[in-house]
């Protein structure tokens, strides 16, 4: 069986999971521990990132290379256009929203989010045990050091964040009051890693994580989201409609 190795809270590893899921692909997910899991994932990998995909004696890296892996071993329902033009436009959403919306929504989120242990602690340690938690919980205060150096997460990175989403959200709005889908007239891989990437925004059911509830939101990032609820909220349905 393909096995996912993951970090539920990972954005990027929600674009695999619905791409393996959109294709009716069964696998198992490996769920990994922020920190520890660079240990196991040097031993697949080049790199520490998740996600990783195993298909037997096949390893892959990166949601994009995932992508293109699964698109070749598992052509039915494709998610990338037949025709090259179309292709190569959906290949450059893909690439950009990776580059710029993915970070971004990163940074912004754990930015205003790391101050609060409730929300994020729960996050970081979704799916696994109690003893996991706890260790978190006591640990926080150099975990959260940590997460803000490793991530370059700051006030001025935060804004930098707020900038690339304002453009990129202000773009996908305006093509999505006049279009169903980002190119051509069926859904791609552009319109997964666009809903994905942007889901911790929205907080879809969809997601497969309890996302917190018992959390009031810093005002400014509440403010920020509400300013762009027409461009969330258009994600949110095509979100609905394709997962």
């Amino acid at each position: 069986m393909i096995k996912l190795y993951q970090f539920p809270v990972s954005h990027y590893c929600e674009k695999v999971r619905w791409a393996l899921d959109f294709k009716g692909l069964k696998y198992r997910k490996i769920n990994l521990v922020p920190g520890p899991h660079v240990r196991k994932v040097l031993q697949m990998a080049s790199r520490s990132q998740v996600p990783v995909l195993e298909d037997g004696k096949v390893i892959v890296q990166g949601s994009a290379e995932i992508i293109d892996y699964l698109e070749s071993k598992y052509p039915e329902r494709s998610l990338t256009p037949k025709d090259p033009s179309l292709a190569e436009q959906a290949r450059a959403w893909e690439e950009r929203l990776d580059r710029v919306a993915g970070p971004a929504v990163r940074t912004f989120n754990y930015h205003f989010l790391l101050p609060f242990l409730r929300a994020i602690v729960p996050l970081l340690t979704a799916k696994q045990s109690l003893v996991v938690s706890m260790m978190f919980y006591v640990g926080y205060r150099k975990l959260s050091n940590t997460l803000r150096g490793w991530m370059n997460i700051n006030e001025t990175s935060a804004h930098k964040a707020m900038n690339d989403m304002d453009e990129l959200l202000n773009e996908l709005r305006q093509i999505y009051a006049n279009t169903r889908y980002l190119v051509g007239d069926e859904f791609t891989r552009a319109d997964l890693t666009a809903c994905a990437l942007f889901a911790p925004l929205f907080r879809p059911n969809g997601y497969g994580l309890k996302w917190p509830t018992d959390v009031e939101e810093p005002a400014e990032m509440k403010h920020w989201k509400a300013s762009h609820e027409r461009a969330l909220q258009s994600l949110a349905i095509r979100y609905e409609q394709n997962r």
